[in-house]
């Protein structure tokens, strides 16, 4: 049976003294754990000079050093809805990785903690089984969605469900986005379409930009919150099928690399299974403390 990635930390201090071997295989342990190369290679430096400097070679300290350092790299944010104000948020993310069902889980979560007024806006209207999947998660989880006919303009039906939103007071809006990056030039020019008009739409600092990414496919999802980022510019990262005993690291990179911040973690397939992004609990997880 493969080592857990927590165990695979600790084994490495039974074996080895604390020298440039100990440090570089560490380093290549956080890059098999989805943490990028360049990442990787910075924290452990730093790791080294640190315990260079104050003569630590005990094994408990040189983990919460790490812990301390992989805790600097790591953000959360807590997406808040703001009362009687039009929110309008765009969810992003390419096919699969669970954005469809994510959007429906926030749906779900807010309207369990108060807000009343939630609209879905079907914008992937290009995907075949998009637009029926989206309004099937709403009937489940209680919310309306707005939706236009397969192959209609993105835009138009955030331009509609805002307006529903407006007609019944305020509230948020989540908008559901095509996520195709076969053809990064069309996504990007349709995404700033999507972009102009939600934040168009939304009241004054009401808009958010949120990316649904894959926590099992490590540096691709580093690459997918790039692209991304580089159009519209993304405010916080959803992340999906994360399970505590994988590797998961990828959070690090972003957070580091893109100054972008996590606000979900999605632990499974029912609507409830979503909780907010503690980065303490994450980095603890990561190294199997």
């Amino acid at each position: 049976m493969k080592k857990s990635f927590g165990a695979r930390f600790k084994s490495l201090f039974s074996k080895n003294k604390i020298n440039e071997e100990f440090f570089e295989e560490l380093t290549d342990i956080l890059v098999e754990g989805d943490i990028g190369a360049k990442t990787a290679y910075l924290i452990v430096d730093e790791l080294e000079q640190i315990c260079s400097k104050n003569k630590v070679t005990d094994e408990l300290q040189i983990m919460q050093e790490l812990k301390k350092l992989l805790l600097e790299s790591v953000k959360a944010v807590k997406l808040e809805i703001q009362k009687d104000k039009q929110n309008v948020w765009m969810v992003l993310g390419v096919n699969g990785v669970g954005k469809t069902t994510s959007v429906a889980k926030m749906a779900l979560y807010y309207k369990n903690n108060g807000t009343e007024n939630i609209i879905l806006a079907s914008a992937d209207t290009f995907r075949a089984a998009a637009i029926e999947q989206l309004n099937l998660h709403g009937e489940r989880v209680g919310v309306r969605v707005v939706s236009h006919q397969h192959g209609s303009d993105p835009s138009a039906v955030v331009f509609d469900a805002a307006d529903a939103l407006k007609a019944k007071g305020p509230g948020l809006v989540l908008a559901d986005t095509a996520g195709r990056l076969h053809n990064k030039e069309n996504l990007v020019r349709e995404l700033q379409k999507i972009d102009r008009t939600c934040r168009s739409k939304a009241d004054e600092g009401c808009y958010k930009k949120i990316i649904v990414i894959d926590s099992t496919t490590g540096q691709n999802a580093l690459r997918q919150a790039e692209v991304f980022n580089e159009a519209v510019g993304i405010d916080a990262v959803v992340m999906t099928k994360y399970d505590s005993t994988a590797k998961g690291g990828v959070a690090v990179s972003i957070c580091r690399e893109l100054n972008i911040p996590v606000a979900f973690i999605c632990t499974g397939e029912k609507y409830g299974d979503i909780q907010e992004f503690n980065a303490e609990n994450y980095i603890d997880e990561f190294l199997g403390l």
